[in-house]
């Protein structure tokens, strides 16, 4: 597969997935399959939260400087800058699309939320967390060995769902919050190449 080949399959990708979740959406009910699977994840055992917090902060717009410092460190100064590029970018674009969808969170929409931790405030849709940790993973992802790029994915992966447990976000929330976190990376990219 060639360079521009993946490309556009990424940029479809994330397009497709964030069109997937915006369609479904409603800014006061929650349709009855994503009830039922926030309910599995949100009522896991209390436990899990501080195993779920530490994994959250690679959400964080923390993150971004602190997976460039790691790619400093590294001696990969152009990874360091796409990822504060990319970290940043998902973050900002994150809050731009909650003002626009203006979808509450979980315990606005649903009773028996089981929120754990600091409450989130805000807007629900899309979350910021998911974008800016898919962002930062896919931005890294070919630089990185097998295992290497497991753990992004997986890292990626557990902060979205540790969103969904803590109550701070639906499902849909962090499905376009991935997608976001995608297309960010597409873009920094596409970006990037063009530049040279």
């Amino acid at each position: 597969m060639t360079v521009e080949s993946s490309t556009r399959l990424r940029w479809t990708i994330g397009v497709a997935l964030l069109a997937g979740t915006i369609l479904p959406l409603h800014r006061d009910r929650i349709g009855l399959r994503e009830q039922e699977a926030f309910r599995v994840v949100n009522s896991l055992p209390d436990r899990l939260y501080g195993p779920a917090w530490t994994v959250m902060q690679m959400g964080a717009l923390g993150a971004a400087p602190a997976t460039a410092g790691i790619a400093l460190l590294a001696g990969n100064r152009p990874l360091a800058r796409r990822l504060v590029t990319v970290g940043t970018m998902a973050w900002t674009l994150a809050k731009v699309v909650k003002v626009l969808v203006r979808r509450g969170r979980p315990a606005a929409l649903l009773g028996g939320v089981r929120s754990r931790g600091p409450e989130s405030s805000g807007l629900g849709y899309l979350s910021g967390h998911a974008a800016v940790s898919t962002a930062l993973a896919a931005a890294a992802y070919p630089h990185l060995g097998p295992r290497g790029r497991r753990l992004a994915v997986a890292s990626a992966s557990v902060v979205g769902v540790s969103r969904i447990y803590v109550g701070a976000h639906l499902p849909l929330d962090v499905a376009g919050g991935v997608a976001l976190g995608l297309l960010v990376d597409v873009a920094s990219s596409i970006h990037g190449e063009a530049g040279r």
